[in-house]
C-alpha cells in the first residue's frame, strides 16, 4: 500500500535539490552578526541597555561572532562620537568592551567639548544681543521681547563655522580611539 506523505516531508524531499554554498551561508551569517551590533549599538545608545548586560550577551555568541560584534560595535561607538550629544555614554561603552580605561581621551573629549559649548554660548548671547538692539530700532523692546536667535541665518551660519572648526579637534580624538582600541 502507498504511503502517505506529510506535507513537510514532501516539502524536505523538494529541498533537497537546494544546497547553499559556503559562501551564501559565510554572507548570511555575516549579515546576522552585522544585525546583532548593529541592535546592541541602538539599544545601548538609546538607553535600554546596560554595558555589562550587553557584554553579557557579546560573551554568549561564539567566538568568531564575538570578536567581529566587538569590531563592529567599537567602530560604531567612534563615528557616533559628536560635539552635539553627551558622548559620555558612548566613550563607557567603548571602555566596557576593551576592557581599559580611555580617561586621558575622555578628559580630551571633555576639554573640547567644553570650549565648543562655551564658544556657541558666547556667540548665541552675543547674537541675542544684537537682534535685540534690532528690534529695539524699531521700536520693538519690552520684557515680553525675546529675539529668536535659532532662527536667524546669521546664527546658523556662525553655528555651522564653528562646528566645522571644531571638527577637525573631533576627528583627531577618533583616530586617536582607532588606533588604541584596534
Amino acid at each position: 500500500m502507498a504511503e502517505i506523505k506529510s506535507a513537510f516531508e514532501l516539502a524536505m524531499e523538494k529541498s533537497k535539490k537546494y544546497v547553499i554554498s559556503d559562501e551564501e551561508r559565510e554572507k548570511i551569517k555575516e549579515k546576522e552578526v552585522l544585525q546583532k551590533a548593529t541592535g546592541l549599538f541602538h539599544r545601548y545608545k538609546d538607553g535600554h541597555l546596560f554595558s555589562n548586560e550587553m557584554v553579557k550577551e557579546i560573551e554568549r555568541m561564539d567566538e568568531r561572532s564575538r570578536e567581529r560584534v566587538r569590531g563592529i560595535l567599537l567602530s560604531q561607538w567612534v563615528d557616533a562620537l559628536s560635539l552635539d550629544e553627551d558622548s559620555g555614554r558612548l566613550l563607557h561603552a567603548i571602555e566596557s568592551v576593551k576592557g581599559r580605561s580611555l580617561d586621558d581621551i575622555r578628559e580630551r573629549f571633555q576639554n573640547i567639548l567644553s570650549a565648543y559649548r562655551g564658544e556657541i554660548e558666547k556667540a548665541r548671547q552675543g547674537m541675542s544681543l544684537q537682534l535685540a538692539e534690532a528690534l529695539r530700532r524699531e521700536e520693538i523692546h519690552g520684557d515680553a521681547v525675546e529675539p529668536n536667535v535659532e532662527g536667524s541665518e546669521r546664527w546658523k551660519k556662525l553655528v555651522e563655522s564653528t562646528d566645522r572648526s571644531y571638527q577637525g579637534k573631533l576627528d583627531e580624538i577618533k583616530e586617536v580611539l582607532k588606533k588604541l582600541i584596534f
